[in-house]
C-alpha cells in the first residue's frame, strides 16, 4: 500500500502575545484506499490539523509529504496545483457559490486545474452529480436544493479533478440524521468502490468506530481513544 500522506512531528504554532499551539508533534502516515476518522473534543485541533494536511496552512516545524513529495520547499503556485491535482475537500458548510448552478459549482476546480476541455468538463461534471442522485438538479442553484442535496454537490466538488485523497471537516455536522447516513454512505463507497483515502474530521463517535482506524486530538497532540 502507497503512502499518500507522511507527516512527521508537525507542529502549528499561532504567533501572538502568548502563542497559541494548534498542533504540536503529530507523526501519522496515511495509505491509499484509507477510511480514517479524526476525533477529539472541541478545540483539541482537529479542523487545523485537516488544513495542514490539506495544504491549507503551513506548519511552524515538522515535515509533510504527499505523494511522497515534501511540501516544504514548495511555493503558493505549486502548493495549489498539488491541492488541485492531489485532494478534495468537503466541509461543514458546503461552501457552493450561490451565484452557479450545480453543475457549474462541480465544474470549478477542473477549470483551475486546466486539464479538460469545457465540453469535457461538462460532461465529467453531469456523470459525478448522477452518480450521486442528482440527476434532476444540473441546472438549480444552491439556493433550491436541501442541505443533503448541497453536502452531495460538495462531493461532486471534491472529486471533480479525481483526486486520490478527499478530506472532509464535519461533514454530516450540519445536517439530520437521514441525509448524514446519505453523506457517510457516500463517503465510505468512495473508498471501497472509488479506491479514495478519505480523512474525515467528526465529533460522531459512532461514526468514527465504522471507520477503518481512528486519530484521536487532545490538546494538539495524537492521544490514543
Amino acid at each position: 500500500m502507497s503512502t499518500l500522506i507522511e507527516a512527521v512531528n508537525l507542529t502549528r504554532v499561532l504567533p501572538a502575545i502568548v502563542p497559541v499551539t494548534l498542533i504540536k508533534d503529530v507523526s501519522l502516515s496515511v495509505g491509499e484506499k484509507e477510511f480514517v476518522a479524526v476525533t477529539g473534543p472541541s478545540g483539541s485541533g482537529k479542523s487545523s490539523l485537516l488544513y495542514l494536511l490539506g495544504l491549507l496552512d503551513r506548519p511552524t516545524s515538522g515535515t509533510l509529504k504527499i505523494g511522497g513529495r515534501d511540501s516544504g520547499p514548495m511555493d503558493e503556485q505549486e502548493r495549489a496545483r498539488t491541492r488541485l491535482a492531489m485532494m478534495g475537500f468537503v466541509f461543514q458548510f458546503h461552501f457552493l457559490l450561490p451565484e452557479f448552478t450545480v453543475r457549474e459549482n462541480v465544474e470549478i476546480p477542473m477549470r483551475k486545474l486546466g486539464q479538460l476541455s469545457r465540453p469535457q468538463m461538462r460532461e465529467r461534471a453531469t456523470e459525478l452529480l448522477e452518480s450521486l442522485g442528482l440527476a434532476g438538479h444540473l441546472d438549480k442553484r444552491p439556493d433550491q436544493l436541501s442541505g443533503g442535496q448541497r453536502q452531495r454537490v460538495a462531493v461532486a466538488r471534491s472529486l471533480a479533478n479525481d483526486p486520490p485523497i478527499v478530506l472532509a471537516d464535519e461533514p454530516t455536522g450540519s445536517l439530520d440524521t437521514k441525509s448524514s447516513e446519505q453523506v457517510f454512505h457516500i463517503l465510505e463507497t468512495l473508498v471501497r468502490e472509488r479506491n479514495k483515502t478519505v480523512i474525515a474530521v467528526t465529533h460522531d463517535v459512532e461514526m468514527a468506530a465504522r471507520m477503518d482506524r481512528r486519530i484521536h486530538l487532545v490538546d494538539g497532540g495524537i492521544e490514543e481513544p
